[in-house]
């Protein structure tokens, strides 16, 4: 193994060449940190809003508004930011892993800026199967706690009683709906970015390189038409994660959605989780190119 120098700088440089996918892990996840806190409450209104409680359009409880509503005088303004812990227990290690896998890949591959449309989505798509499939023990106890469906007082007692009463399969299930709607939307979502970046770039827009504003609007513009496309995958997952005594397997549950509720039923909460996907993805992804920036991260 390779020694450092008594020379700061000399070791600065050094552990820049030499842990690139650490850099990148550490800047996904400190991305990752700040758009999940900002953007809780939109990812908790989108859960109550697929769950049982909230079937009947014509009560005006069950709207966006009235959940708000009934949060607040249930659990005070900090009731938005139920499942905060299992939110960033989650989201930090992922995004970090997302952004890592994907440096990594880039590296592996040999592939070079700008990438085209084919390598963006085939690099998302694999880095995002990678984070989701290690964490969606996670997944599952987020969006239970997000639910109100379940009273789980820790992360720890929820993955114990998981464990207890459903076994393995309880603390991985909807495995393949989280993949089917994770996987498609960072793969649509960085093909869109990109190419839109490249854009902004072939046509000199604002006559200046792409800065903070530039990335932030892109990635508005991307995760936008990333949620639209993935939203049926997120009403599948969140059924069988929160009723998987009804809802059993992605053909039963989706099959059981639209004979019980209709077609609509795949698109409830998509505008609450399409916000908070495409800020929160847009926020991670211009704070992350930022910080690549500061850090040396090419």
């Amino acid at each position: 193994m390779q020694g450092y120098s008594t020379d700061p700088e000399r070791n600065q440089t050094q552990i820049e060449e030499d842990y690139p996918i650490l850099k990148s892990f550490l800047a996904g996840s400190l991305s990752g940190t700040f758009s999940t806190i900002l953007f809780q409450p939109l990812d908790l209104i989108k859960t109550r809003l697929q769950s049982k409680v909230n079937l009947h359009l014509d009560n005006p409880r069950n709207g966006t508004l009235g959940i708000i509503i009934h949060i607040i005088k249930k659990e005070n303004v900090s009731g938005l930011w139920r499942g905060m812990t299992p939110s960033i227990t989650r989201v930090v290690p992922s995004v970090g892993l997302y952004f890592s896998s994907l440096h990594w890949l880039k590296h592996t591959l040999q592939l070079k800026d700008p990438l085209t449309p084919t390598e963006a989505m085939l690099l998302g798509i694999t880095a995002r199967s990678m984070a989701g499939a290690l964490l969606i023990p996670i997944t599952v106890v987020k969006t239970r706690f997000e639910s109100d469906v379940y009273k789980y007082s820790s992360v720890g007692e929820a993955l114990k009683l998981i464990y207890r009463h459903e076994g393995a399969r309880g603390l991985c299930i909807g495995l393949v709906p989280t993949l089917l709607r994770d996987a498609p939307y960072s793969g649509l979502y960085l093909t869109f970015y990109t190419q839109l970046k490249n854009v902004v770039s072939e046509t000199d827009l604002l006559g200046s390189k792409p800065s903070p504003p530039i990335h932030f609007s892109c990635g508005v513009l991307a995760g936008i038409l990333a949620s639209i496309i993935t939203h049926p995958a997120d009403v599948i997952k969140t059924k069988m994660q929160l009723y998987p005594n009804e809802f059993r397997g992605v053909r039963n549950t989706v099959l059981r959605i639209y004979h019980k509720y209709g077609m609509m039923e795949y698109f409830k909460g998509i505008v609450p989780r399409m916000l908070r996907r495409t800020l929160v993805t847009a926020m991670a992804w211009t704070i992350y190119e930022e910080v690549t920036k500061s850090i040396g991260l090419n």
